[in-house]
């Protein structure tokens, strides 16, 4: 598919593991610039590697993103390289487990930090550079904050805070034709998904109980299909497509579960 993305330099938070590295690939196999930030170097350069490989372009940027000053220089290190920044995706992030009972005002905190706050601070960094190219911005959500989950308070209000983020975002921007939408993902199985479903008694079960509750085949949504979304999303392909929050998750969280 040709969505028009080839030499954009795009910046993906997170995108080097599970939902951020399908992502990534899907950019790369687009001939998109990839811009990698994560907090593990080590990460990055595998999937660079891995980009590399089948002839795509993606280099690693080193941030620790819950720290405000990291967002800001991270994206003027990506902006000197290339000159330029044509789209953000707001991926980084972890179900962490902070519940009502369980948890304390420093952990919710703390979990904001790593699940919320660097989506408005790599958003603003970005700005000036995506008024100048008129980019896109796609946030990446949970259905947590439509659904609930149980013991992950501060996950699902972090989720509700990109759904409301991804709305005003695009209001506020409209001026600039700059496009912001939300990919919004129920059951993916990622490395992080496979190391919570492992501590859990009779995982293969408990697997099956899930995936026999997602309505198109009884499957989850793999990587490959939510960097597709994402990259449509910041094409021109989708140039009428702003303030949405698109579930791409077989059904999950829309049709209903007697089916």
């Amino acid at each position: 598919m040709n969505l028009g993305l080839k030499e954009k330099v795009i910046i993906v938070t997170g995108g080097a593991k599970g939902i951020g590295e399908g992502i990534s690939e899907s950019l790369a196999l687009e001939s998109a610039i990839v811009a990698i930030v994560g907090r593990n170097e080590a990460d990055n350069l595998r999937c660079i590697e891995k980009i590399q490989a089948t002839g795509g372009q993606a280099f690693s940027f080193v941030a620790e993103l819950s720290n405000p000053e990291e967002c800001q220089q991270v994206v003027d290190t990506i902006f000197t390289m290339f000159g330029k920044i044509d789209g953000l995706v707001n991926n980084a992030g972890i179900n962490d487990g902070v519940g009502l009972a369980s948890g304390n005002y420093e952990k919710f905190m703390a979990s904001l930090h790593a699940n919320l706050i660097h989506y408005y601070l790599m958003a603003q960094a970005c700005l000036p550079h995506l008024i100048k190219s008129k980019g896109a911005i796609v946030n990446i959500g949970s259905k947590t904050a439509e659904t609930g989950q149980g013991n992950t308070s501060a996950y699902a209000a972090s989720n509700g805070g990109r759904n409301a983020l991804t709305r005003e975002w695009a209001v506020e921007l409209l001026p600039y034709e700059i496009r912001v939408n939300s990919v919004i993902v129920a059951e993916c199985y990622t490395p992080m998904y496979d190391k919570w479903i492992k501590t859990l008694e009779n995982p293969e079960e408990k697997l099956k109980s899930i995936t026999d509750k997602i309505p198109l085949g009884n499957r989850m949504t793999t990587q490959e299909e939510l960097g597709a979304m994402v990259a449509f999303l910041l094409s021109k392909k989708s140039s009428h497509t702003t303030g949405q929050l698109i579930h791409v998750d077989g059904g999950y969280v829309h049709l209903d579960r007697a089916i």
